[in-house]
């Protein structure tokens, strides 16, 4: 594969629809990163964008629940706990800094990826709760979803980091 000069995976442009699906969410995962790269805790926990309180590691928490919601509970039905004391999490702990976040998002992304080896983009999990409760959805539609989720909230992780050092781009 492919990279770009800051490092990202160039997502596929041609090819079998599963490999062109994890390429453009590992993307989208690679871009989360690098909007926190170089930045320290105390940073990464502004809420630069005013009135939202919205922060980089708030959102990297969040994407380890969105990551564990959807590869271990919808996906492969898990009971299992959310990550952080809240379920969002966007609520930062005073002891969690980026680092260890980003320990975590990573094992919550490794988890999602040996749940889903060898399965097909038809294989289906249940949404367990919420407005959508009981309601299957496909692999595929999964993959679909995180991409959109991780996209969405890029942008507002370039408007953070933007506002934080004046540092921009994809």
């Amino acid at each position: 594969m492919t990279t770009l000069p800051d490092g990202r995976p160039i997502p596929l442009m041609t090819g079998d629809e599963r490999p062109m699906l994890e390429s453009w969410l590992d993307f989208h995962r690679a871009t989360l990163e690098l909007k926190c790269a170089g930045l320290d805790d105390k940073q990464v926990r502004l809420a630069s964008a005013e009135p939202s309180e919205l922060t980089l590691l708030g959102l990297v928490q969040h994407l380890a629940e969105v990551e564990r919601t959807w590869f271990q509970r919808v996906f492969a039905g898990l009971d299992v706990p959310p990550v952080h004391e809240e379920e969002t999490g966007y609520v930062l702990d005073p002891d969690r800094g980026l680092d260890e976040a980003l320990t975590v998002w990573r094992r919550e992304i490794a988890r999602g990826r040996e749940l889903t080896a060898g399965r097909s983009l038809d294989d289906t999990g249940r949404i367990a709760d919420g407005p959508m409760a009981g309601l299957e959805v496909s692999l595929r539609w999964v993959l679909i979803h995180l991409v959109e989720e991780y996209a969405r909230h890029n942008g507002h992780a370039d408007i953070l980091r933007e506002r934080i050092d004046g540092v921009t781009g994809a």
